[in-house]
């Protein structure tokens, strides 16, 4: 008897609250805007939080109520952003696309390992070892954890270990940020052009035996561009906003650790650097 009491009160109390819940739900209901599914269908749909979004529905919803513009979404192309903006009544908006830059320049041709790693082929497994066999030890690892992070194929790892960028195909999603164990990408508006390609806080020409194209933290480009580039740790450090920024600052650098990032050329090194013409990995021995 007291067990039937028991799932007959039991039995009571759910039909209760199941009965508050439906009451619940139909008085508190909201319905979405189904403008938000259209532009979410017009989106690229590869939710890589680029617009600062979690994904492209979030960014749907935040289009549709107003709070960012179609520009935000740089992934998009431009006759995608303007169809949005004319459905919804609204500007495209302007926002400059952002890329992954990646601050070293030490490939297996320019610099050297100090041990063999053998082990899990990561960047990530082989820095938990002594921060890693490189000689420079703020140098890129070249194991290719940014290339395996990365989802939408716009780093490519060249013949030298080191991570090559599609400025087309990269999506500012910063996984490759986050992959890296030595914290050598970043975030950047496409326009900033002149770039320190170098992490190395060593000061001296000692660093050219473990890496030919270090910085040396001789201060020329600092020197060159005064208000606009100084020096912090052996390293110069780049205001991107006084003023227009052009190649000069590089020219005068001896080892080519500061460079202008054309968008056909690629890395333009300065007339004072010193040409790369070697092929092959370096020794692990100084010479």
């Amino acid at each position: 008897m007291l067990v039937l009491t028991a799932v007959g009160s039991i039995g009571g109390l759910t039909l209760i609250l199941g009965t508050a819940l439906v009451l619940a739900n139909s008085r508190l209901h909201v319905e979405e805007d189904p403008r938000i599914d259209a532009v979410e269908d017009m989106l690229p749909a590869t939710n890589c939080g680029g617009c600062g979004y979690p994904g492209c529905r979030p960014f749907a919803e935040a289009l549709v109520t107003g709070a960012v513009l179609p520009g935000k979404c740089t992934v998009s192309p431009e006759t995608e952003q303007i169809r949005i903006a004319s459905y919804l009544g609204v500007d495209v908006g302007a926002e400059e696309k952002q890329v992954a830059r990646l601050a070293c320049a030490g490939g297996a041709n320019v610099s050297r390992d100090h041990a063999h790693y053998e082990g899990l082929e990561s960047c990530g497994g082989s820095a938990l070892v002594g921060g890693g066999g490189k000689g420079c030890f703020w140098g890129c690892l070249g194991l290719g954890d940014c290339e395996v992070a990365c989802d939408f194929d716009a780093i490519e790892m060249s013949r030298h270990g080191l991570p090559m960028v599609d400025e087309d195909r990269c999506t500012a999603c910063g996984d490759c940020v986050t992959a890296c164990p030595k914290d050598l990408f970043s975030l950047h508006p496409q326009s900033h052009r002149l770039w320190v390609a170098c992490r190395s806080q060593e000061e001296g020409d000692e660093i050219l035996n473990d890496c030919h194209v270090a910085c040396t933290a001789c201060g020329r480009c600092a020197m060159d561009a005064p208000g606009q580039i100084e020096m912090r740790n052996n390293l110069p450090v780049i205001d991107y906003s006084e003023g227009t920024l052009t190649a000069k600052p590089a020219q005068r650098c001896p080892t080519g650790s500061i460079v202008w990032l054309d968008p056909k050329e690629g890395a333009v090194r300065g007339q004072s650097a010193r040409k790369i013409i070697r092929r092959d990995a370096l020794s692990d021995a100084p010479t």
